[in-house]
């Protein structure tokens, strides 16, 4: 399955203006990282997610996610992974799209991404006011980048 996503960075000002829906808790790790192909393991509420994802091309790259039962993420994070990535996720609706927005916790904490899966390299959507810059293909706000200053 294909993942085509672009990723913004977040006016923090416009950002704390918005109104906004009760935020979820993410939890992730990273069980395997490299360029071409990341294993992630997330606690996101109360549910737990393996994700394998291949090499970025562009926007898009290959992603399979699969549920797991929550408490063997929790030991997957615990026993495998070194460090982890705490953020609270927003989802706002947009024009008929979900942004999914990420507040970053402990030693990211500042940082704020906004994400926006599409069918399509061609789709079109309305950006919000409050996304700035595009980081889609810039590699440093890659999670599995990002974690190492975890």
């Amino acid at each position: 399955m294909k993942e085509i996503e672009y990723k913004y960075l977040v006016d923090q000002s416009k950002w704390d203006e918005l109104t906004k829906p009760e935020p979820q808790t993410i939890i992730q790790g990273f069980l395997s990282r490299s360029k071409e192909l990341v294993v992630r393991v997330r606690v996101k509420g109360e549910k737990g997610y393996l994700t394998i994802k291949g090499k970025s091309e562009g926007i898009a790259r290959t992603e399979f996610e699969y549920p797991i039962p929550v408490d063997e993420a929790k030991a997957m994070l615990f026993e495998f992974a070194d460090k982890q990535i705490i953020k609270k996720r927003y989802e706002i609706n947009v024009d008929g799209k979900t942004w999914e927005v990420d507040e970053f916790e402990g030693a990211l904490e500042g940082l704020i991404l906004a994400e926006l899966e599409v069918e399509s390299e061609e789709e079109h959507f309305t950006l919000p006011d409050w996304v700035t810059k595009d980081v889609s293909t810039d590699p440093a706000y890659f999670n599995a980048v990002l974690i190492d200053k975890c």
